[in-house]
């Protein structure tokens, strides 16, 4: 029995029917015997392997103990008894089992809240693609892992090779006294609780340490000091921010890495600041055609790890930055550099403060208050009335280098999914995998009716941010990456 931090309780506690707090990916496999494979005995294999492999995986093996009278966080009990014919299940495609066809089944599955009464995870196999492969979809609910933690369940579910042998099941017996009783569960609340009321007793110089030094550096930094105003600041009030539905859009789309690494060196920027500002040049585009794009660049929040090298638990360990994307500078090269500044002085200052912020803390009470402040949110027009903190949620997860397989299907495409919220109709996450990065655009329909002219605008972005570089650095195009020079191919 485990309770949950306060971290990650906080993601139960704010979920709504409206607004679903689990984490998801979609992904494209070629099923050995191409078309005319049988994918029936494909999904077999992948849910046996799924069952077996489930000892190596135990996040997948826990359930929700609630507290007595929701006094705080509930606990994580183990369950020896997942029922793997309801967690993995197996779905066709109506003809003509397009992409767009794809993308609408999988936003319609990313709308449904799990089932709370259960381990808080599903898995889908999903044929009838025209293309003759086969789509995985699995959603996890965040109380249970963030980005990174994702990451390491894939290598669990997953194999780096195609004839990788399947993992034995080893059965395990029912053990006694697994289901805790409400003493002991109040007793492990109350003991959670005092643990961190003292550990927040001995933080406290290390916070005051740490605000001591930012004000000290505040007339040291000036430039740093501004590029981090700029993004503490409102955004503008936009179509993506308003009060949303349940109703979900999804669309994926991939680039070649390297590609983006390349501009990334050549203007002595981050992968992420490439990322960022594709996805500005995506936004402008989009906001073009809805309403127009405001004179005042749009914030986006953007998460920051807060994982130690080496950290492999199932837990979220991360928090919320913000920063400008500069959506009001028209040219993309000059939007790069001001996104790269900026971004660097939020890294820096979230490095400086890294080691004081709390991933757990003190729940008594917060079952009850949190989700009343939930509904109190959505209902209070307050996205209407004031101007957005952030426009838009942007992450970006390292994910495995090297090709991955299940049951013997190489993984082709591998695209995250994630949360979007009442003000924030539009979450991209953004993940690395075998040499491409796999953009997942979640959309609230209420805010992006349809989320495929996200992808359209993505991939003009990516041709324009290219031809700029280009056009920078030499006359010709052969310092271009060649997918790039594909991409631009498709685009024009």
């Amino acid at each position: 029995m485990t309770p949950l931090s306060g971290l990650d309780g906080t993601f139960l506690h704010l979920e709504t029917p409206e607004t679903p707090m689990h984490v998801a990916s979609l992904h494209l496999f070629n099923v050995p015997g191409g078309p005319r494979a049988d994918h029936a005995a494909w999904f077999d294999a992948v849910k046996s392997r799924t069952a077996a492999r489930l000892g190596l995986a135990p996040v997948l093996q826990r359930r929700l103990a609630p507290m007595p009278l929701q006094m705080a966080n509930p606990a994580w009990v183990h369950d020896d008894a997942v029922d793997i014919d309801w967690h993995v299940r197996h779905l066709r495609l109506a003809a003509p089992g397009t992409d767009e066809r794809l993308f609408e089944t999988v936003a319609h599955l990313h709308a449904d809240l799990l089932d709370r009464a259960r381990p808080l995870w599903r898995l889908y196999v999903i044929d009838g693609l025209a293309s003759g492969q086969v789509a995985y979809y699995i959603k996890v609910h965040h109380a249970l892992l963030d980005g990174q933690a994702g990451v390491l369940l894939a290598q669990v579910l997953f194999d780096d090779r195609a004839d990788a042998p399947a993992a034995p099941r080893v059965p395990v017996a029912p053990r006694a006294g697994e289901r805790p009783g409400a003493l002991t569960l109040a007793a492990a609340a109350l003991r959670h609780d005092a643990a961190q009321y003292v550990k927040l007793l001995r933080h406290l110089p290390d916070v005051a340490r740490t605000l001591a030094g930012l004000a000290g550096a505040g007339g040291r930094g000036a430039a740093a000091g501004a590029g981090v105003a700029q993004s503490f600041a409102f955004g503008p009030k936009t179509a993506l921010n308003t009060p949303i539905t349940a109703a979900r859009g999804f669309a994926g789309a991939s680039l070649p890495l390297q590609a983006l690494k390349d501009i990334a060196a050549r203007h002595d920027a981050k992968l992420n600041d490439v990322v960022l500002a594709l996805a500005s040049g995506t936004l402008r585009r989009w906001l073009a055609a809805h309403g127009g794009v405001p004179r005042r660049p749009l914030i986006a929040a953007m998460p920051i790890s807060l994982r130690a090298a080496g950290n492999v638990d199932y837990t979220t360990q991360a928090t919320m930055s913000l920063v400008n994307l500069h959506t009001h500078v028209a040219h993309p090269v000059r939007r790069l550099h001001a996104i790269r500044d900026a971004a660097a002085a939020v890294k820096a200052l979230a490095g400086r403060v890294k080691g004081v912020l709390p991933t757990d803390f003190p729940t008594l009470g917060a079952p009850w208050l949190m989700p009343a402040l939930a509904r109190l949110y959505a209902g209070s027009g307050v996205t209407r009335a004031v101007p957005p903190i952030a426009n838009v949620v942007i992450s970006n997860v390292p994910g495995p280098p090297q090709a991955l397989y299940a049951a013997g299907a190489r993984m082709t495409h591998y695209w995250p999914l994630s949360i979007v919220e009442h003000g924030l109709g539009l979450n991209l996450t953004v993940m690395s995998y075998a040499g491409a990065m796999g953009f997942g655009f979640v959309t609230a329909r209420a805010a992006v009716p349809d989320a495929s002219e996200l992808v359209a605008a993505l991939h003009a972005s990516m041709a324009e941010l290219v031809d700029a570089t280009g056009g920078r650095r030499a006359a010709s195009q052969r310092h271009a990456p060649a997918g790039a020079r594909r991409r631009r191919a498709e685009v024009a």
